[in-house]
């Protein structure tokens, strides 16, 4: 099968076009044939391997996985002999532990679910780590209908979902992004925008909520702009090359049980069942997928520059 591959850490001009082994599916996973697969920051740590802390996962001095990608859409091809919710044929969408830049990927059936009846593969695809992290950061602050909820990175992949989302939820909805964005941000459903570059939005108004997708205040400066029982949840984002995003949720750690507020960092788990709950929210129209540009597979390395040059508006996808 055809595969974006890589032998060593770097830069997109590492990627190239190969024949590999096509994965054989275990016996709880399902084997899907990828339509389309998005670029995320995560897949950029990994092929980067920085932050440096990301090697003691994914190999100290080459990367143990030559294929990256874990946001898949596509068909069903072939299922294990434990499988039991999927046949051959359906059409799903699933996060698999890398390997999704590639025409077949075996993801588990667990992480797996069926994708929504209503968007193509292409917008199937921009959903599942951005939208499975939105949905659990959400639970994760206790979101209430009539609070009000900051999203700071609210053009982003996670944070439009975080937008639309906590929307649906009742909540009143602030997006930070700069002047050329705003529009995008207004459009997904914020119902008050704040330009980062002409406005500190921790210096006015106090929120409910602040979603920290950015990482660019202090700890200090965001707690500021919580009510005194507010809750602050932190997603990976700035740090150092070595450490990354580790010493700021540490630090929001150690204070967290001091104060008033909840300082809640956001490790978000594989879920199939967050995937079913995304796909009836897409499906009731309370959610909109949004693809900022496509790229066939033989141009990775154009999304991945693409998904680097900090333009984006929700995700960028790659069709197989």
């Amino acid at each position: 099968m055809r595969a974006v591959v890589r032998s060593e850490y770097g830069g997109p001009e590492l990627l190239s076009l190969a024949e590999v082994a096509a994965p054989v599916p275990a016996a709880d996973e399902v084997l899907i044939r990828v339509q389309a697969v998005a670029v995320s920051v995560g897949d950029v740590f990994l092929l980067r391997g920085e932050p440096r802390i990301v090697r003691t996962v994914s190999g100290l001095r080459r990367p143990k996985q030559q294929v990256l990608g874990r946001d898949v859409a596509g068909v069903v091809e072939a299922v294990g002999e434990k499988v039991t919710r999927f046949r051959v044929g359906d059409p799903v969408y699933g996060e698999s532990d890398q390997g999704g830049w590639a025409e077949l990927v075996a993801v588990p059936e667990r992480f797996v679910a069926l994708r929504p009846g209503n968007v193509d593969a292409v917008h199937a695809a921009a959903v599942p780590v951005s939208g499975s992290t939105a949905l659990q950061g959400l639970r994760l602050a206790g979101v209430k209908p009539g609070q009000h909820v900051l999203v700071n990175g609210a053009s982003g992949g996670v944070g439009g979902f975080v937008v639309q989302l906590a929307k649906s939820m009742g909540a009143e909805v602030t997006g930070v992004c700069s002047a050329a964005k705003a529009e995008h941000v207004r459009a997904i459903g914020a119902d008050h925008v704040i330009d980062y570059a002409a406005e500190d939005f921790t210096a006015a108004h106090r929120y409910d909520v602040i979603f920290d997708l950015v990482a660019n205040h202090p700890l200090s400066s965001l707690r500021r702009a919580l009510t005194p029982r507010g809750t602050l949840v932190l997603s990976a984002g700035g740090g150092g090359r070595v450490l990354g995003p580790l010493g700021r949720i540490a630090a929001a750690s150690v204070v967290s049980p001091f104060v008033s507020q909840r300082l809640r960092p956001l490790a978000a788990t594989r879920n199939g069942d967050d995937l079913a709950e995304l796909a009836r929210h897409i499906e009731s129209g309370a959610v909109q997928p949004v693809v900022d540009e496509v790229f066939p597979l033989g141009r990775t390395a154009d999304a991945v520059e693409r998904l680097e040059s900090g333009a984006v508006r929700g995700k960028v996808v790659v069709e197989v």
